[in-house]
């Protein structure tokens, strides 16, 4: 779960980096491009060099023309302010092509790691934290990270032109450049004073804005809920609530930011008049007219990056919060640690759970003591009440999830120590609602095996209830499924689901069966391809029908995280246990709407 900081909701794993640490992390990402940005280098001195350049000639025209007047030396000096400004046009043009080549190559790597980041993370950090929050880290913040580098580019510029007219300064009269460099650093200490106050405020819009997209993607994916509960005024209201909560946050960051601009006027008009009178006072020791309008001039180069700094300070501290957000997502720590990368080259489906203790949250065990042995080829059926650690169970045996303590052996080897993707690999996994992508049902069938031919995917469709199904289908396997499978009813989805796992042929196969209710005919559809799916594989079925539950070679009857029963549905009815209990209040009326519907008993095989 998220916690408090600001005022606003953050994630665990968010972290503060210090702007050093953020600038060495992201100069990191442009080590690569050195040579480009060595171009760049070139560039921005050219464009420093050509802007210092242009009030020197000017200040040395003045000199001459006012000893002697001529208007060649006015056409000669415009003529070179010409060829200047038309350098540092072009050298700046380049210059920014450039960036924004660097930029961009940056910005895919960068989202690269995220996106990669984020893949890799296990289960348990998307039970913890928001979808929308984190896509707003993957796709908003990446972009604004770009920011950082634009604006140091060009905050490099400005400061090597004042370090270039500093020196030309120094050579002509060094009591008023002292004088000059004497004044800088007030304003840089005023600009950099709003340096904590900019990064706080931008930090909290950041995650405002994360909160609003939250809301927004979980009210789109919600909409026939709320619909169904007339809910759209309630879902309103929690986003007005928010857009205001935005509002307030972007004002108060907006005000704060524009403060500094009053701030560096005042004292740039206080500085430059300072700065007159003394140098008005040196005229009289013999300074000329042209230096004297090189060093007014200078004032103002003086301040320009400081009132730079203000001014692209909320876009830069926008970039380092992102460039923060994005580097907490990358760093955050997994919770499932793998020993080892074993090979698996083969799995038989050997599953031993070995005094194991799991829990979600701490202080609350799910799996107290777990033992628990499924031979290779077993089909298991695991019953219980909600709540009883079932789902637990088939979400440790893929390691989506860490346990505590006890072991969890594949084939006699702990799981923890083989190679996660290959292991993976072997493992098919169809939960409760089958999540189908954008498509073709042939597309969302070959989803585990991009290689497969048409043909493969075919036959694989057409061994789930000898391929019935999909006659029904209005185009076939060609058939768009539509946003997450919505042209499909939710058995089609789950025989899509089916037919994609046989595919991929796994030798572990763990089925979360669907509550949802589907008719008689589809469910007959549905168990034909789970027989056809459990056959000469090791299978784990979290089940609710009593069809599966017959054909299981094992039943265990769960309670709190613990085994109360196991046997074959014949024997644990016969002990007139837990499994008696649940028959009776649940799955006995399954065999009794199966006789509605077909006129015949369930058939137990």
């Amino acid at each position: 779960m998220g916690f408090v900081l600001d005022g606003l909701d953050t994630e665990s794993y968010d972290r503060n980096y210090s702007d050093r640490d953020l600038l060495k992390r992201i100069v990191g990402y442009f080590r690569p491009y050195r040579y480009r940005m060595l171009l760049v280098a070139v560039l921005i001195l050219v464009d420093s060099v050509a802007g210092t350049a242009g009030p020197i000639v000017i200040s040395r025209t003045i000199d001459l023309v006012s000893v002697e007047p001529s208007s060649r030396r006015f056409l000669l000096a415009a003529a070179i302010i010409l060829a200047l400004g038309m350098t540092s046009w072009v050298s700046s043009y380049i210059r920014r092509i450039s960036s924004a080549r660097i930029v961009g190559d940056v910005v895919l790597k960068v989202r690269e790691d995220v996106f990669a980041a984020t893949i890799r993370h296990d289960l348990s950090f998307y039970d913890e934290h928001s979808s929308g929050k984190i896509v707003s880290r993957v796709t908003s913040d990446t972009q604004d990270f770009s920011n950082v580098v634009t604006l140091v580019l060009d905050l490099i510029s400005q400061v090597l032109l004042v370090a270039i007219l500093t020196g030309w300064l120094l050579t002509l009269n060094v009591q008023l450049a002292l004088i000059l460099i004497a004044i800088a650093p007030l304003a840089a200490v005023l600009a950099l004073s709003f340096r904590r106050i900019a990064r706080k405020v931008t930090r909290q819009s950041r995650r405002v804005n994360a909160k609003i997209n939250a809301q927004i993607q979980e009210s789109i994916s919600g909409i026939v809920v709320a619909k169904t509960f007339r809910q759209e005024r309630a879902i309103y209201d929690t986003f007005l609530e928010n857009n205001i909560q935005s509002y307030r946050i972007g004002l108060r960051r907006n005000m704060t930011l524009t403060a500094i601009f009053p701030v560096l006027g005042m004292a740039s008009g206080l500085a430059s008049a300072f700065f007159l009178y003394t140098s008005g006072l040196a005229t009289r020791t013999g300074i000329s007219p042209g230096t004297w309008y090189l060093f007014m001039q200078a004032v103002g180069f003086f301040w320009f990056p400081m009132t730079s700094i203000a001014s692209f300070w909320s876009q830069f501290q926008d970039g380092l919060s992102a460039a923060e957000r994005v580097f907490a997502l990358i760093d955050a720590e997994p919770r499932v640690v793998q020993t080892g990368a074993e090979p698996v080259d083969q799995v038989d489906g050997h599953i031993e759970f070995c005094n194991m203790w799991f829990r979600y949250i701490e202080d609350e065990d799910v799996l107290s003591d777990f033992t628990l042995d499924i031979a290779a080829g077993e089909t298991l059926a695991l019953v219980g009440h909600t709540g009883a650690g079932k789902s637990s169970v088939a979400r440790i045996v893929p390691r989506f999830y860490e346990f505590q303590r006890g072991k969890l052996m594949i084939d006699g080897r702990d799981v923890r120590t083989l190679d996660l993707a290959q292991y993976r690999h072997h493992l098919g996994l169809v939960p409760q609602e089958p999540f189908l992508f954008s498509g073709t049902v042939r597309d969302n069938i070959r989803y585990g095996y991009p290689k497969a031919t048409d043909d493969e995917v075919f036959a694989s469709a057409t061994q789930i209830s000898q391929g019935d199904w999909v006659v029904d289908l209005s185009d076939g396997l060609d058939t768009d499924v539509g946003e997450r499978g919505a042209n499909l009813s939710m058995g089609q989805r789950q025989l899509v689901a089916l037919a994609r796992m046989l595919l991929k042929d796994p030798a572990i196969f763990i089925l979360d069966e669907a509550t949802a209710s589907v008719d008689p005919f589809t469910e007959m559809q549905i168990q034909e391809g789970l027989d056809t799916l459990m056959q000469n594989r090791t299978a784990i079925v979290i089940a609710h029908r009593l069809s599966t539950i017959k054909n299981a070679d094992r039943i265990i009857v769960m309670d709190h995280g613990r085994i109360m029963e196991e046997g074959t549905h014949e024997d644990l009815l016969a002990a007139e246990g837990h499994y008696a209990e649940l028959y009776n209040t649940y799955f006995r009326h399954q065999s009794l709407a199966y006789v509605e519907s077909f006129g015949v008993a369930e058939p137990a095989d």
